[in-house]
């Protein structure tokens, strides 16, 4: 690499705050943290190295996959389910993997019985709140995502990372609480009207009588759930979201249009975590491919260090090796923390 080009690649990596998460780690406050980015950039990666980091300084940590191609897995190299499960190595760390579009009949029996019937749905025929609920797109989504969320919450976890879809979804998946709330709202005011409707549609089916009160009741359980995760979420002290990305235009561009949304729905982000980053040699000759995507890098750090300069950015490496297994995400997490610096060791001669 040119010594010029070298220069201005490492005058990229000159920061403005602070280039870690320690920010994240002392805030003990923090109950939700949703990390995310455009696809292909490292998220479960670095999400599952800051779920990593938090089991250092917190007594019991989730991490939840809401991305339908779920990596938590393979990133640990463990099979996790819908269920909470130990993360192999771990006494405080638990995964799961959930499906943000599942409907009530996706969520685990085992889950829906460590409530112990006291306003769950098992109270309610599944098959029966399904047939209700199918008549109203997006209530049956509703309630297994506030289930979902009420079942969390009572599983006392201090802290909860969310391994997200990418960008597109996880702005759904974060505005879902506010529509929900304003759905629920409305279903709940004609209910009067649809009472005798459902009452003639049961006896129609053979279904008898069905108590719509004790369907509509439900409905209402589900309101304060859903009005206080949405409270929740909009609160800086106990939610934020750590956006990543890598150092090209794409990224950068969508970086960009994601903090825009987040501010626009009242969700807090100061951490950006700009992953994949080629750190050359001074001692060893790049390719000349090396020495293009260097200069390509180095070109949008700049930016990055230009447009958040009151953002907490944290390089991360591109490693020869993949990052899989509990050894080497622990490994890796650990640049979260501690800026990862070149080990500066000539290649043996041949």
């Amino acid at each position: 690499m040119a010594s010029g080009d070298q220069d201005e690649f490492y005058d990229a990596l000159n920061e403005t705050e602070d280039p870690h998460i320690q920010n994240i780690l002392n805030q003990k406050s923090l109950k939700w943290i949703f990390v995310g980015g455009k696809g292909g950039v490292g998220k479960t990666t670095c999400s599952c190295s800051l779920a990593v980091q938090l089991s250092r300084c917190r007594e019991s940590v989730l991490i939840i996959s809401t991305d339908p191609a779920h990596n938590i897995s393979d990133a640990f190299n463990q099979k996790f389910s819908k269920v909470p499960t130990k993360v192999k190595g771990f006494d405080n760390l638990s995964a799961m993997e959930i499906d943000p579009n599942l409907g009530v009949g996706d969520i685990p029996d085992e889950l829906l019985a460590e409530d112990g019937g006291a306003g769950g749905i098992m109270n309610v025929s599944k098959q029966l709140f399904q047939e209700f609920a199918s008549s109203f797109p997006g209530i049956d989504e509703a309630v297994s995502y506030s289930e979902v969320m009420r079942l969390v919450q009572g599983m006392n976890f201090q802290v909860v990372v969310f391994d997200t879809a990418p960008t597109g979804h996880t702005l759904r998946l974060l505005k879902f609480p506010e529509v929900v709330e304003k759905g629920l709202g409305k279903i709940l005011k004609v209910k009067n009207t649809l009472t005798p409707f459902i009452s003639q549609l049961g006896s129609l089916v053979g279904m008898g009588d069905l108590n719509t009160e004790s369907m509509t009741s439900k409905m209402m359980d589900i309101l304060p759930t859903i009005r206080n995760i949405n409270e929740q979420f909009k609160d800086p002290a106990q939610t934020t979201f750590v956006c990543v990305c890598i150092a090209e235009f794409l990224s950068l561009y969508e970086t960009e249009r994601l903090i825009q949304e987040l501010m626009k729905i009242g969700i807090d982000t100061h951490n950006i975590v700009v992953n994949q980053i080629i750190f050359p040699k001074p001692s060893e000759k790049p390719c000349g491919l090396c020495r293009s995507r260097c200069k390509l890098q180095g070109k949008y750090l700049q930016q990055i260090e230009d447009l958040y300069e009151d953002f907490h950015v944290v390089k991360m490496p591109l490693l020869e090796t993949e990052v899989r297994g509990v050894e080497k995400v622990s490994a890796f997490s650990e640049h979260l923390v501690t800026p990862y610096e070149v080990t500066d060791v000539a290649s043996p001669q041949d």
